[in-house]
């Protein structure tokens, strides 16, 4: 692919000049529109050592208002970073709506280093490509544009470069032993990038590559081709709200891109159907444990957890506990008795309600990521991501596809996580309608307990029967090997805890023991 480039292309300056002037103007005003429209925009910026990134981004950024947009330069991953799957410092760096974000060099630095590395497993390659193709697809989806660069020049021209770089005091600096060992290989190297752009060229975020040996050529085809993207994108969002307008009654279908998940969804929907699945149905609610042995069980499994605690520090195994289930379920003394004997220093726990203004400006799962520990570190959610199959979808908060769409999204985010060593567990707490009531009535008619019930757990509760329907496909699509749904019989209180501790302490233990291994 890029050794058929021709390389040779030059714009003289006096076309350049005509397109620049033409184009500029353009650009600056497609910002001001896509600002309005909340169309959030990632360009990124790859290539080869000293084709110009720097440059280029310069020229590019010049024409834009420089409160709308900010440039990140992507270095070597920090010790912080190094502690986190490798997409959380790109998922945090994400732009809100209306606003753009440039990186020089971006999430494809990792798919470089690990082909460049003969010691990498064939399966850590792969398992880095899936999981820049599912990140953005998931923020394409969710309305933002992505336009990627890779910057291209000739073995020739980049050693030339480097020398004229060398020469000079004031850019010597520039020049370091990796980037001639990159010219030294260039053959190795134009291999690993041709197989990096076949893989990841899609057509929710598409390749353009940049012959970048004349700088007139290269940024007249950059500004044109973010002028001719962005012109597009208002085009098409245009055209949603006038289809949106002329027919509100239309229901909109679940968008799939990716055809063995569209089939892996219509399995689980006969399934559903022909089977009639009811998981919580299923759960023997009468289980229960008696104060005394509770007491029993609680304070040896509470001394076990404090030790694996320390080991899960000590072997830098990260751990996500995501609590869900019925109002007055028993969350809250679930995650007591889980933290009680713990170090305050080695967890968090997020209490997750509705997404402020900040949040709402950014894919909704922006806001966990932002929160995901870091290894050897345990956060507790007290409600989840899971709020976008749930409550947004029987609320109305989010459209039909979107919910649709995220039993595939939450998967593949639990999967960055697990691929990078997290420990994932998901309970759902679950108690009777006739259970809750009587929480309920305990919690109004006890004065130090009201403020735990609100108005909303009423209207919820008048909603059961579609929050039921919600979970069991929820439970159904999202319960994978590695991030495991754990159903907690929470009628008595006593029973649903030690089953909680119970589950952390064997998942711990299995998650050091291959930690140590």
């Amino acid at each position: 692919m890029l050794e058929k480039i021709d390389l040779k292309k030059v714009l003289e300056k006096k076309e350049h000049t005509i397109i620049m002037d033409e184009l500029t103007p353009k650009l600056a005003l497609l910002q001001r529109e896509c600002k309005t429209a909340g169309i959030p925009i990632t360009i990124v910026f790859e290539g080869w050592g000293a084709a110009g990134k720097g440059t280029l981004i310069n020229q590019l950024i010049a024409p834009l208002d420089p409160r709308g947009f900010k440039v990140f330069t992507v270095q070597k991953t920090s010790e912080e970073e190094e502690m986190r799957p490798f997409l959380w410092r790109f998922w945090t760096k994400t732009p809100a709506n209306g606003r753009i974000h440039i990186f020089d060099r971006s999430w494809y630095k990792k798919i470089a280093e690990s082909n460049m590395e003969d010691t990498k497993p064939v399966k850590e390659k792969t398992d880095v490509i899936s999981e820049i193709l599912n990140f953005e697809e998931e923020l394409v989806d969710d309305g933002m544009i992505i336009i990627k660069f890779f910057l291209h020049i000739s073995k020739k021209e980049q050693k030339k470069r480097f020398k004229n770089l060398e020469e000079s005091k004031k850019t010597s600096w520039r020049v370091t032993e990796r980037d001639w060992i990159q010219n030294e290989n260039y053959d190795k190297f134009l291999d690993v990038f041709d197989n990096m752009i076949a893989k990841t060229d899609t057509d929710f975020a598409p390749w353009t590559i940049i012959e970048a040996t004349n700088n007139e050529y290269a940024i007249s085809k950059i500004i044109a081709t973010v002028v001719e993207q962005l012109t597009l994108a208002l085009h098409q969002r245009q055209k949603k709200l006038q289809k949106q307008e002329t027919d509100v009654s239309q229901k909109e279908e679940p968008v799939y891109r990716d055809e063995a998940e569209q089939i892996r969804t219509k399995e689980i929907e006969t399934i559903e159907k022909f089977l009639n699945l009811d998981v919580l149905g299923n759960v023997d609610l009468s289980l229960t444990l008696e104060k005394e042995e509770y007491k029993e069980k609680l304070e040896k499994l509470q001394e076990k957890l404090a030790i694996l605690h320390y080991e899960m520090y000590k072997y830098r195994v990260p751990v996500i506990l995501a609590f869900e289930g019925w109002d007055a379920g028993g969350k809250g003394g679930a995650i007591k008795r889980v933290t009680q004997n713990i170090d305050p220093r080695g967890y968090e726990v997020i209490p997750v309600a509705a997404p402020n203004d900040i949040e709402k400006e950014h894919h909704y799962l922006w806001r966990f990521w932002n929160a995901m520990p870091k290894a050897g570190h345990m956060t507790i959610f007290d409600r989840s991501w899971y709020g976008r199959v749930m409550v947004e979808r029987i609320e109305g908060f989010c459209k039909e596809n979107e919910w649709q769409r995220a039993y595939k999204e939450i998967n593949h985010m639990e999967e960055s996580l697990t691929n990078f060593g997290c420990i994932v567990i998901k309970f759902w707490m679950n108690v009777d309608k006739e259970e809750q009531l009587r929480r309920f009535q305990d919690r109004q008619n006890t004065p130090e307990k009201q403020w735990k019930i609100t108005e909303e757990d009423w209207r919820n509760r008048e909603k059961w029967d579609a929050y039921e329907e919600a979970v069991n496909e929820m439970i159904i699509r999202t319960s994978t090997k590695n991030a495991p749904w754990v159903i907690v019989e929470a009628n008595n209180k006593y029973y649903a805890r030690i089953k909680v501790l119970e589950s952390v302490v064997n998942a711990l233990e299995e998650g050091i023991k291959k930690k140590k291994t």
